[in-house]
């Protein structure tokens, strides 16, 4: 007979603490949901890149260079990520030179990576991390 999971179950947690944030950052293996993507990969690198540029900025860095800077320090972030999420649509990290494209790869890379859903159950990067069929 299954049993079914305790009262204080909680199935969005079983997918939020799957990966260190570590993992998250700079590993480029795994999978991760969109939940994921949106908050590290868009949300959290965005905050990361303004605030290393005002920094840059206040330590009197020219403003060019301070993006630049910026840009090379969320760079593998960066990559990291859209690696995972490509392998949660069971493709390879190497649809990560679409945004090499000028314009289009970049809005490819986010409407595929950012609003369709990852492959459903386990694929050969992984487990599926959302916990839905």
């Amino acid at each position: 007979m299954p049993t079914s999971p305790p009262a204080s179950f909680d199935a969005a947690s079983l997918y939020d603490e799957a990966m260190s944030l570590p993992q998250i950052l700079f590993s480029f293996r795994g999978r991760i949901p969109r939940k994921t993507y949106w908050l590290y990969g868009v949300l959290g690198l965005l905050m990361v890149s303004v605030m290393a540029t005002l920094l840059f900025g206040i330590a009197g860095v020219e403003e060019r260079r301070a993006e630049v800077l910026a840009n090379l320090l969320i760079a593998w972030p960066a990559a990291a990520i859209s690696a995972k999420r490509w392998h949660d649509r069971g493709q390879s990290a190497w649809w990560l030179l679409i945004n090499l494209v000028p314009v289009v790869g970049v809005i490819w890379s986010l409407v595929v990576n950012g609003f369709l859903r990852g492959t459903v159950g386990a694929n050969r990067f992984g487990e599926d991390l959302t916990g839905r069929l």
